[in-house]
Formats: structure tokens, sequence, C-alpha cells
């Protein structure tokens, strides 16, 4: 497959998946601007069997890379975002100020920071582009497909010193961890689970699915106007999965406010989403499954995951039976504190920077 990039200035607000309760997010201020570009893959072929003539990966970096003496790329960190998000998520102050800025972490003038748009999401190829749901069945194997041939032909990027993801991300870690064990330093995947979507996790998704496809409005994908009552099933299914059940006790005591909260924020959801789009999105995660290939991981896995976490609650034990068979993998559950945010913890980085330091330590050559 053949590709080409088409560089523009990058600007887009921050698209918080899975992070409802927090403010519109914008670009860190004290971080410089970041480049934004689209790398074009040709004929890219999917798993199904579908193939695209042209697919469209949107992306964007800080900072420059740094090869070694033998030519490989010592400082490239991809960050990969959740369901219905883009690279953009992780603009936010609670993401990129704390680990972006001079000094931190994943400081942008010592790590060359790639943010992709994943396969039908942001700004990269999707059903509303015109396809609709003539658009290709992708899933995760193709979207972690598409990101490799990014970074090798897109970027020349042949390294990565971290792959860092959340939600689908993190889901993705998993795909590339087996995919291709030697392409990364360390994995740091955040809030899911190493095995396939099954039980409370497959419900709500497929009750969204279904919700999208049994809609009168749908008319098989071809609709003239957005199917409101499925966005509207999708919306409160996403608001209702993704925060902290402590916190939206505390934040909505009443009925009055939590009836206002939810009606807000089905309201800014249907205004922001597409229903195919949010159809293939969760529909990607059908054969998601990396459970039976976990030994073939080499590099050094930070597993996270938090405590009040509705989609991947502690009381599976899924996250301390799996990461045994990681050889070099360790798993961190957060307590519930004042600071986690069900699902959404991912985003907030101050609660789990500490064990990104410690895995970029134990994890240097």
């Amino acid at each position: 497959m053949r590709g080409y990039i088409r560089a523009t200035t990058f600007a887009f607000l921050a698209v918080l998946l899975f992070c409802p309760a927090a403010p519109s997010a914008q670009q860190p201020s004290q971080l410089p601007s970041p480049k934004e570009g689209d790398y074009v893959s040709h004929d890219f072929h999917f798993k199904s069997g579908e193939t695209l003539p042209e697919l469209r990966i949107h992306y964007a970096t800080f900072g420059t890379p740094v090869r070694d003496a033998n030519g490989r790329v010592a400082n490239a960190v991809l960050l990969l975002h959740g369901t219905t998000g883009s690279g953009g998520q992780f603009l936010a102050p609670q993401f990129g100020g704390v680990l972006f800025g001079r000094g931190q972490l994943l400081d942008v003038t010592r790590y060359y920071i790639i943010l992709p748009d994943n396969i039908g999401h942001g700004k990269s190829s999707k059903p509303s582009d015109g396809m609709h749901a003539h658009f290709p069945q992708y899933d995760y194997d193709d979207m972690v497909a598409s990101q490799h041939e990014l970074l090798e032909k897109g970027l020349g990027v042949n390294h990565l010193r971290l792959i860092l993801g959340t939600s689908m991300g993190c889901m993705h870690s998993w795909v590339w961890g087996e995919s291709y064990p030697d392409f990364m330093d360390a994995l740091m995947p955040l809030a899911c689970q190493p095995v396939q979507i099954a039980g409370r996790n497959r419900i709500w998704r497929k009750m969204v699915i279904d919700g999208i496809r049994e809609d009168p409005d749908w008319n098989n994908g071809e609709y003239t106007a957005q199917p409101r009552t499925a966005l509207k099933i999708g919306a409160e299914m996403f608001y209702m999965t993704a925060g902290s059940a402590a916190q939206m006790q505390k934040d909505f005591p009443t009925r009055e406010a939590t009836d206002a909260a939810t009606a807000d924020y089905v309201k800014r959801f249907i205004a922001g989403h597409d229903a195919n789009d949010l159809f293939y999105a969760l529909n990607a995660s059908r054969n998601y499954d990396p459970s039976s290939q976990l030994e073939k991981i080499i590099a050094p896995v930070m597993f996270v995951n938090s405590a009040d976490d509705f989609i991947n609650p502690p009381e599976l034990g899924i996250a301390e039976r799996e990461i045994k068979r990681v050889k070099n993998g360790r798993f961190v559950l957060l307590p519930i504190s004042e600071e986690t945010h069900g699902h959404g913890t991912h985003t907030w980085a101050a609660v789990w920077q500490q064990y990104l330091k410690e895995l970029l330590e134990a994890s240097q050559h």
C-alpha cells in the first residue's frame, strides 16, 4: 500500500470520550502548536475483504524524531484515543497539561508525540464522509494496521518509545503488543480488558447498536436527518457507563439536577455525533480478543484500571488473571477516590502518572 501526506496547521478542540463531566478541553496554553497532517493509504485492504481506494488517517505531532546510531527512532510516543474520540482528547488540560510541558513525563521538547485520529474517527476517513453504511466494516486489527502504516510510511517512524492507549486505545495497545512485539519499548493500556468484549460491556454496546439499527429513521444508514431516538439512547448509555457513581451522586444529588445534567449531555452528544459513525465505532470491537496471544508481548506493560469503572469493574478479576501471562506485565487497580472519574479516569493523568514514570524508568535502554 502506497501513501502520501498532506500537512496543514493543527487547530481543533479536544474531544473527551468517556469523560462527560469534564468541561470542553482546550490546548494547554503553555504548549507549542502541534503540526497537523493527513496520511493517505492507497488501496487499503480491510480484514472483511473490502478495500478503499484512499484511506485518510489524520494526525497531529509534537516535537521532532530523534534517531540512535543505528537509525532507529528513539523518542516517538504513540497516543491512542477512545471510541468516538480523536487525538485531540489528549490536548485536554488534565492530560496534556499534566504530561506535555517542559520537565513533565512526556515533555514535547524531548519526545516526538504522535496523535492519530483512527479509522472512523475525527478527521480520518469515516462513514459520514459520504459512503454511509457502505463504508468498509473496519475492526480493531484494521485500525492498528493503519496506525502502523502511518508510522512507517507516513512519518518514517520505525520504533516507538511508548504506546499509551485509553479505552479503545487501551485495547489497541494489546493488539499492537501482539502484532508488532519488537516495535515498542513499553506499553501502557488504560481502562480496558485484554479479553473479548462480553457480559455487561457487550450488552451496553449492543443496546446502542440495536437502537441505531432499529430506529424508524435509520433507513439502512441512508437517513437524511440524524435518527435522534437512536442517538439519544447512545448518549444516555455513554453518560451512564462513562462516569463515576460517587462523583455523579456528589455532583447531582437531586432528581432535578440529574435530569438537567443528562438532558444537557444528550443535547451536546447528539449535536456532535453521526449515527453511522457511532454504529461503526462500536461495532469495530465485535471480534476483539487478544487473550490467546498475550504471551507474544515482550515489551514491559503497565496496565491500569480504576475501581469505579462501570465498563471494566474490578470484581471480574480478569485483569489480575490475564496479566500473569504477560512476561513483563504489571497491573495496577486505582482505588476509588476524589480524584478518580470512573471509566474516564484514563484521561486524568495526575491520578496515574506515577505509574507512567515507573514504566519509562523500567524500560530505559
